[in-house]
């Protein structure tokens, strides 16, 4: 399934705002007042000349600290790399300007993977004998951002942010663990835990080679109190699994084939189910009862995870009867 990029992206800048002004624009949290923010309507902007039809991402009012004076933020996620960008962000922020009668903080937040080039963050108009318009904005271009310099950092957006940072192939199990690690020392409240931890799946969903590697790192790394709520944390193995084989089904594009991939998607998502309870009772489970679960039919795999709850002994689950 497609990932909707723009909603993902608005809602984290509006539910987490202030976190984020916070990690990628400290100085200016050091002069808003947080509890002023107020986000507003949609702002429509319509190209004359183009005849279409445009919409920023994520616009708020807020208070100068101390202050009865306001100004407007103006968030906006850009999610594939476009032409004249910079030209755009000044049309904005001139177009904000006008209708508000307000001054403009311009910020643009770039997720996309390639290229990894750095983005300008101005536009200019100048003559031979002026400079007529310099107008700058902040630029967080996530890919050129190392996800190592974010683990200290005690703030939700990092811990989201970094799933779609610079990451070498290599690094991507090290990385969710790392961001659920940051995750569950927040404390949070559930909803927002969640919605993070949704965000973190969309952007690192491991293969399953990646997936061995990331359990090893929860179960061998993390204190057993900060296992417990990564992997409550985390989407259901049996729902992706699901999803999984949907996905490889709608690809052959028959019917067959659609219920052959939810099939494999169930068998699939209750193996990694199945291996997961057994580290967490038992915490190591041997290479060949890992090949024995991987190849078991659904049937046995609900018999072994029905075994775990009166089972002493990784041999107390796999008994026959």
């Amino acid at each position: 399934m497609p990932i909707d990029h723009d909603r993902l992206f608005k809602e984290l800048l509006t539910i987490f705002f202030t976190d984020f002004i916070a990690l990628f624009q400290p100085e200016l949290h050091g002069w808003l007042e947080p509890d002023s923010v107020a986000f507003l309507d949609k702002e429509i902007f319509t190209d004359i000349q183009g005849g279409e039809r445009h919409e920023a991402d994520l616009v708020a009012t807020v208070r100068f600290k101390g202050e009865p004076a306001c100004f407007l933020v103006h968030i906006e996620a850009q999610a594939k790399r476009r032409p004249a960008f910079a030209r755009r962000m000044f049309k904005y922020f001139a177009r904000l300007h006008e209708k508000h009668g307000l001054p403009v903080y311009p910020i643009a937040v770039l997720s996309y993977d390639t290229p990894n080039t750095p983005e300008p963050d101005s536009y200019t108009v100048s003559f031979p004998d002026k400079e007529v318009l310099a107008f700058r904005f902040s630029t967080v271009q996530l890919n050129r951002l190392n996800w190592r310099d974010y683990l200290g950092s005690h703030n939700p957006v990092a811990s989201a942010l970094m799933a779609k940072m610079a990451i070498e192939s290599k690094d991507r199990p090290r990385v969710k663990a790392e961001c659920l690690r940051l995750l569950v020392t927040l404390k949070l409240d559930p909803a927002r835990s969640r919605f993070i931890s949704g965000f973190i799946d969309t952007y690192l969903r491991l293969q399953q080679e990646e997936l061995q590697i990331f359990d090893h790192l929860i179960h061998t790394e993390f204190l057993p109190t900060e296992q417990e709520q990564a992997m409550e944390l985390t989407t259901s193995w049996k729902e992706e699994g699901i999803q999984l084989g949907i996905q490889q089904g709608l690809k052959q594009g028959i019917e067959k084939g659609i219920e052959q991939g939810i099939e494999q998607g169930i068998q699939q998502g209750e193996s990694r189910l199945l291996k997961r309870q057994l580290l967490r009772r038992f915490r190591t489970l041997p290479d060949e009862l890992q090949a024995r679960i991987e190849t078991a039919s659904p049937e046995q795999l609900g018999q072994w995870a029905d075994n775990i709850l009166e089972a002493t002994t990784l041999d107390d689950v796999f008994k026959s009867h």
